[in-house]
């Protein structure tokens, strides 16, 4: 918001320095001088020489020295003030210039404060550990935004070409054209749905309920049983009653997401898919793990990414959006909760998913 112009921290800063170092200065001086005078008073009382005014010659000789004492005082106070004041506030300096080029749209600049730790180090490490956050952050929405604007052209693109063939070849079949024409129409509506889902979830834009998770991933199983039956997967669903808080639609989807990859990215035939609720020290969990192909560590740690669909462990006919676990992990960290991927040594993936557990 607006401000008027005021003065700086660092003249604010000397200038304090100044009148702490004047007033202690004239205390002393103060405290020199009736010590003084009052040894002279003694002095003269002690040789029986009354005189109505014992020390008023003696703080006559003492005020001018006591003068050019203060006068010393404030000019190395504000010359001392002004240069401490520089030498403490150089850090924020630093820290202001970083903030300004961050400002500016430079998010690569980091302070890199040296020194030993203080409340300046701990103010830049924390600025630094931001600008690291924001810029990957950003990294990753350009990421997203260019994929989904290639994801969602596609779609649109051969819309377009085959309909340039059908006016080009009126006498082609238009039943063919239409069954592909709303198979692609379809991909795109599933794509724009779950680009919906993924900013809903992330702006927590619903109110929390009393939710069974179990009862989630029951549903999810039971709803895509066909679909396992189709890809030859046997479905195991067991657990405790895992009761959590949050958005009944959004932790279904979540499992049904969860349930649809596992099966989906799963041996040819024959694979497993294994469901499992489970009840933590204060948290709830749900464990979905499959059999499939060996992945490495590293590329489980980008299956979270948007669009990254691991191509080389999927079927032709079961691309999808490549939004599945992305949505996943959106709805988790709208609920509070952890995501965890990790590779089984047989092959295939465990899914981990942790939210607090329900105050009973």
């Amino acid at each position: 918001m607006p401000r008027e112009p005021g003065p700086s921290v660092r003249l604010k800063l000397t200038l304090s320095y100044t009148g702490f170092l004047l007033l202690a200065g004239g205390v002393l001086l103060v405290a020199i001088g009736v010590f003084l005078v009052r040894q002279n008073w003694l002095q003269t009382n002690e040789q029986g020489a009354w005189r109505a005014t014992p020390g008023t010659s003696f703080v006559r000789g003492f005020a001018p020295t006591a003068a050019a004492v203060m006068g010393f005082l404030l000019i190395f106070g504000l010359v001392g003030g002004w240069f401490l004041a520089g030498r403490m506030l150089a850090p924020l300096d630093r820290i202001t210039r970083a903030t300004r080029t961050a400002a500016a749209g430079s998010l690569s600049h980091r302070i890199q404060l040296p020194g030993r730790q203080d409340e300046f180090r701990e103010l830049a490490d924390a600025f630094d550990a931001m600008l690291t956050r924001l810029e990957a952050h950003v990294d990753e929405q350009r990421r997203f935004a260019g994929n989904a604007s290639h994801e969602l052209r596609t779609p649109l693109a051969i819309s377009k070409s085959l309909l340039d063939v059908a006016r080009a070849d009126p006498t082609r079949d238009t039943g063919e054209l239409i069954d592909r024409l709303t198979t692609v129409n379809t991909r795109a509506i599933d794509l724009t749905e779950a680009l919906l889902l993924m900013s809903r979830a992330e702006q927590r834009s619903f109110t929390p309920q009393d939710v069974d998770l179990s009862l989630m991933a029951e549903d999810a199983t039971e709803s895509l049983l066909p679909l396992a039956e189709k890809q030859r997967v046997a479905l195991e669903t067991r657990g405790d009653i895992a009761p959590t808080t949050g958005s009944p639609a959004l932790l279904l989807q979540l499992a049904v997401n969860l349930v649809h990859n596992a099966i989906v990215h799963n041996v040819p035939s024959g694979g497993t898919v294994r469901v499992t609720t489970q009840v933590r020290p204060g948290r709830v969990a749900l464990v979905v793990e499959n059999t499939g192909e060996r992945i490495t560590p590293e590329q489980a740690a980008t299956l979270t990414e948007p669009f990254r669909r691991g191509t080389e462990r999927i079927h032709a006919d079961q691309v999808g959006s490549g939004l599945g676990l992305a949505i996943v992990k959106t709805i988790v960290q709208a609920h509070d909760g952890t995501l965890t991927l990790t590779p089984r040594p047989s092959g295939g993936l465990r899914v981990t998913v942790e939210l607090p557990a329900a105050a009973l």
